[in-house]
């Protein structure tokens, strides 16, 4: 809601499921910035940003959403009035609104580069 600046549920990046029985805990089901998405794009217009955060260049993607298909925890999402695929990029704000405080954004380790990651790299050595 906050990357589309509406009170959309449908377009939030990230989905809250209430428990599914009593006393059960809530889901928070969002994207972990693995990369896999990064691969599949025939576009290329997926990639990562130097904090490991999975970006999506609006101008460069053709709205084929293979991205959405592909995602393994299935968070890349869609909206009806939008031509290109959005999910998380880790802006904090989702933190900022629990109200329980149960959310929170972390570092971890370097991610493994992707197929694509290793390519663009091998690329550069060349070129550059």
């Amino acid at each position: 809601m906050t990357y589309f600046k509406v009170a959309d549920p449908e377009r939030s990046a990230i989905r809250i499921f209430g428990p599914a029985a009593e006393g059960e805990p809530y889901v928070a089901i969002f994207c972990n910035q693995c990369g896999e998405c990064i691969d599949i794009c025939p576009a290329q217009a997926l990639s990562r940003s130097k904090l490991g955060v999975v970006r999506i260049k609006k101008k460069a993607c053709v709205g084929c959403y293979a991205c959405v298909g592909f995602c393994p925890i299935l968070v890349m999402r869609t909206h009806p009035e939008e031509s290109f695929p959005f999910k998380c990029v880790a802006c904090g704000k989702c933190v900022e609104a629990c109200p329980e405080g149960a959310l929170e954004i972390i570092e971890v380790e370097d991610a493994e580069p992707t197929e694509t990651e290793k390519w663009v790299e091998r690329m550069a050595v060349v070129v550059g």
